[in-house]
């Protein structure tokens, strides 16, 4: 994962690069960042079902 930070020109969330020593600020797009909380949301909610079921499975192997 990239390290964000405050561009220090123009305030904004950037993404941090360093080529031959020099520090590289990229913006951080709004729709890019919308995209990736909707992959992570997604991410979560599919293990958190995963969890679900597992903890019923082993509620029901405990019972037997």
């Amino acid at each position: 994962m990239s390290q964000v930070t405050n561009c220090p020109t123009c305030g904004s969330k950037s993404r941090i690069k360093e080529k031959g020593g020099n520090t590289i600020y990229e913006a951080v797009q709004n729709e890019e960042a919308f995209n990736k909380i909707g992959q992570m949301k997604k991410a979560i909610e599919k293990y958190k079902v995963r969890a679900e079921k597992l903890e019923k499975e082993l509620k029901q192997l405990n019972l037997s």
